[in-house]
């Protein structure tokens, strides 16, 4: 099917590609589809594209790209909800705020993207951790990380795996591992 975009123009989208959020983002609940754009720059962010709304598009990057602990922790009923039968299915994204000073993007740590990538479920979860910020300035980090990042190897994506607290609760981790075997030069 063929999207027209404001900031990307026409884009040729398949279905297996569009992404349903059932309870869409956060201000944003009425828009329930979207697509990942990948504008093929150098920067390692993507975008994710409303269907339900040319006009928007959210800068969307890895967590593990600009900070390589990062771990979020998801209760079962959070991933019933996204359908997750196999953790390994499973990508986190966080939105970014990119000013006029880029120096000063930011990612919400706080609310990140879950997409099961079997099923195309997506949710926006917010996370019960404090310490986890809504504005994290990431250039430095994003810059310094970008350049050891492996973007050629598919493989090196977000894991989750499971972690018992006591008996009655199971709670996911997301560990997030950077491999740096072979590095790339990348500007921000």
């Amino acid at each position: 099917m063929k999207i027209k975009t404001t900031r990307f123009g026409v884009l040729e989208v398949e279905k297996k590609d569009i992404l349903t959020f059932q309870d869409g983002l956060l201000g944003y609940d009425n828009l329930k589809k979207y697509f990942v754009v990948d504008p093929g720059d150098q920067t390692l962010i993507l975008w994710l594209q409303s269907i339900d709304d040319n006009k928007t598009a959210f800068p969307i990057i890895e967590p593990k790209i600009f900070n390589p602990e990062y771990a979020i922790k998801l209760l079962p009923a959070e991933l019933q909800s996204l359908k997750l039968e196999n953790l390994g299915d499973a990508s986190i994204y966080t939105i970014l705020t990119i000013p006029k000073s880029v120096t000063e993007m930011s990612a919400n740590l706080k609310a990140p993207i879950v997409i099961n990538n079997k099923s195309k479920e997506a949710r926006q979860i917010v996370l019960q951790d404090s310490k986890l910020e809504i504005r994290n300035l990431i250039y430095k980090n994003l810059k310094k990380n970008i350049v050891s990042y492996r973007s050629a190897d598919d493989s090196n994506r977000t894991t989750i795996s499971p972690i018992v607290i006591d008996n009655s609760t199971e709670i996911i981790e997301t560990n997030i591992v950077i491999e740096s075997a072979d590095t790339a030069h990348r500007e921000i």
